[in-house]
């Protein structure tokens, strides 16, 4: 692609600056004879085809290249807003010319450059910095269009373990998902290969995922998208959701503890399912009371073991005898470990 532009670059350069050549070495042969009028005539018109040949590429390419590099830095919308401010400075600018080349002497031509210039600045600067108020309105009210505050697109590139978990079906229903779901073809495939899976259980997983996709396509109020890019040079999934989400520059959403290991490593984002179940979960605190089934034995002797609403093992000292009933007890300490939290308590009447 790159040779191919400088290419045409050339071509471009070679066809202008023989043109200006030819128009210089008319110029330059006028009233001459003989030799030097036929050098003027040759010689200046190839010199310059040879030059634009030569240079065009450094005088237009590398310059272009620059900007390109340069325009990659600048968040796309802070690129968008600054470049309509300074189309509607222009705008205003050319509106305000007529009066202004009513001024007598130099300010007739050069006021309207200068307030052109100094308008179109305005914009610029007044548009960027309401950059975050436009963010805020395309994630509320076009939020196929959301747009982070550094306007980078929120895209969030969905794993294989967090659609057969299901739980970002009933998350991204109560709106704290913001942005697009991006599913990739190869999450698809590995999905469906799961659901043709010969075992049972892991075949009922595979199609649980299948119909947690369809009513997120269905129901969801953010759009769903299916990702076409493959890494064909790439077999393992997750190296493959890693890059994809690098290139897009999104968000991964997994339940995987390795995978978002791995992909903090190479500073990709991550949104684990795990860590927001454990954090929405209620906070109690030592001396609380609360009301527990006890389902099953503890560990040591006399304990009995139950589980609250959200999963939270609730250890009751002393509660094997109450087996099978519903128990008032006081919470005596809470201890968090790597498989998540633990309660421990005993029976109200004695504490």
């Amino acid at each position: 692609m790159i040779e191919r532009l400088t290419l045409v670059v050339r071509v471009l350069g070679a066809i202008f600056f023989g043109f200006l050549g030819l128009r210089t070495g008319q110029a330059l042969a006028e009233g001459d004879t003989g030799l030097v009028r036929l050098l003027f005539w040759v010689v200046t018109p190839v010199g310059f085809t040879l030059f634009g040949t030569l240079a065009a590429p450094f005088i237009i390419t590398v310059p272009l290249q620059r900007l390109q590099e340069w325009s990659k830095s600048i968040p796309p919308l802070q690129l968008i807003l600054g470049t309509f401010g300074l189309l509607a400075g222009f705008l205003l600018g050319a509106l305000a010319t007529p009066f202004l080349l009513t001024l007598p002497g130099v300010g007739g031509w050069v006021a309207p450059f200068v307030v052109s210039f100094l308008l179109g600045l305005i914009g610029v600067v007044v548009m960027v910095g309401r950059e975050q108020e436009f963010a805020d309105f395309l994630s509320r009210y076009l939020p196929g269009l959301a747009v982070a505050s550094d306007g980078v697109s929120r895209e969030i590139v969905v794993d294989t373990s967090a659609i057969i978990d299901g739980r970002i079906a009933d998350v991204a229903m109560t709106g704290f998902l913001q942005g697009t779901l991006v599913v990739p073809r190869f999450i698809l495939d590995e999905l469906r290969h799961i659901a043709d899976s010969p075992e049972t259980l892991r075949r009922n997983r595979g199609r649980r995922g299948l119909d947690m996709l369809s009513r997120l396509q269905k129901e969801a109020p953010i759009p769903v998208r299916v990702a076409e890019e493959d890494f064909p040079d790439t077999h393992d999934a997750d190296a493959k959701l890693i890059r994809l989400a690098s290139k897009l520059k999104a968000t991964i959403l997994t339940n995987d503890f390795n995978l978002a290991r791995i992909a903090e490593l190479e500073n990709v984002a991550v949104l684990n399912v795990n860590n927001l179940a454990n954090a929405v979960k209620v906070v109690i605190l030592p001396g609380e009371e609360m009301t527990v089934h006890i389902i099953q034995e503890g560990k040591e002797m006399g304990q009995g073991v139950g589980f609250l609403d959200d999963g939270t093992m609730v250890v009751v000292e002393g509660g094997r005898r109450y087996l099978n009933e519903q128990l008032d007890v006081i919470v005596t300490r809470v201890l968090q470990t790597v498989a998540g939290r633990m309660i421990f308590a005993q029976p109200k009447g004695t504490a």
